[in-house]
């Protein structure tokens, strides 16, 4: 029996997605490229909540990607935070998520570089991986880095954190958002929220098809999908955070897990009646803002040394 979501969530958060859908319908992905990021970038205006006072922004190459560094009116930490933004490999970039990014600067007090990677079909895997992998080991050869995103950007940051290990740059942690991992499609959240609104199944299908050439998802490519490396080992300290009402929920619950299981130190979160994309509704809808202080909360924290299990509020399941 499919999941009640008129029970599961809340007014504020339909309005969101009514809203979301007004500007980017269901049927957006079987749209030509250039279409489909010409309507995300209409919604992600639409959306835009304009830059917190005193963060000072500088667009600039890093490693020859065009990246978009956040500066805070007055610093609190060394480490720097770079960010991957989401779009399913397909959509998004510098733009599309510029307000996060700002908030999380001013809010965390750390600086923040948002990295302008490659996007599929164009530029197919490895790209966007390389491009994520140049940036993080360039903005981490002067001083500590934290990886973050949200979707497609918390695959990549997952990916670099993977790949890191052992290497120069020192990763402080990362913060993963409702993070597209690899997991098994066949079981669990695929299936119980294979229809969910904002992502179905499908779309995650889709999106991974088009991120590889001719459709083939490679096996056992921790670059391409981290849930499926063999070693869990050696990785950063980790907050993996879920919306309920997604197909993607149990891939944060499940990497969260394996590197426990490894000896290593992560949480995973799941917000009680939130949905894939719930970041933009941060300053529309209460729960939604919560969670996004939550964010805030773990980036901020795992900049100090905090270890995952003791970031106040981050117990593993919102209330209903």
């Amino acid at each position: 029996m499919p999941p009640d979501y008129a029970r599961l969530i809340g007014a504020e958060t339909w309005a969101f997605i009514h809203e979301t859908e007004s500007w980017y319908p269901p049927e957006t992905a079987t749209c030509p490229i250039e279409r489909q990021r010409g309507i995300y970038d209409a919604m992600c205006r639409a959306f835009h909540h304009g830059r917190p006072s005193g963060v000072a922004v500088e667009d600039r190459m890093i490693a020859g990607v065009p990246c978009r560094i956040y500066s805070p009116a007055k610093a609190r930490g060394r480490a720097t935070v770079v960010y991957f933004h989401g779009g399913g490999f397909v959509v998004g970039g510098l733009d599309s998520h510029d307000d996060v990014c700002a908030e999380i600067c001013a809010g965390t007090g750390l600086g923040v570089v948002s990295a302008d990677y490659r996007l599929a079909p164009e530029h197919t895997h490895p790209a966007a991986f390389d491009d994520a992998m140049a940036v993080a080991q360039e903005v981490g050869m002067p001083g500590p880095i934290l990886l973050a995103g949200d979707s497609a950007g918390g695959n990549l940051a997952a990916a670099v954190a993977h790949r890191s290990r052992g290497g120069a740059v020192q990763v402080l942690g990362q913060v993963l958002i409702y993070p597209v991992l690899g997991g098994d499609r066949s079981r669990g959240s695929y299936i119980t929220h294979a229809r969910a609104p904002m992502l179905t199944r499908a779309d995650v299908e889709y999106y991974a098809a088009i991120r590889h050439p001719g459709g083939a998802e490679p096996v056992g490519d921790p670059t391409t999908a981290p849930l499926e490396d063999t070693d869990f080992g050696s990785l950063p300290p980790t907050v993996a955070i879920a919306a309920e009402c997604d197909p993607l929920a149990d891939d944060a619950q499940d990497y969260a897990a394996r590197i426990i299981a490894a000896g290593g130190k992560a949480l995973a979160r799941t917000d009680a009646g939130l949905v894939h994309g719930h970041l933009r509704a941060r300053h529309r809808d209460p729960r939604a803002g919560a969670a996004f202080a939550r964010v805030i909360l773990a980036i901020g924290s795992l900049a100090q040394g905090v270890s995952p299990d003791r970031i106040p509020d981050m117990n593993q399941r919102s209330e209903t």
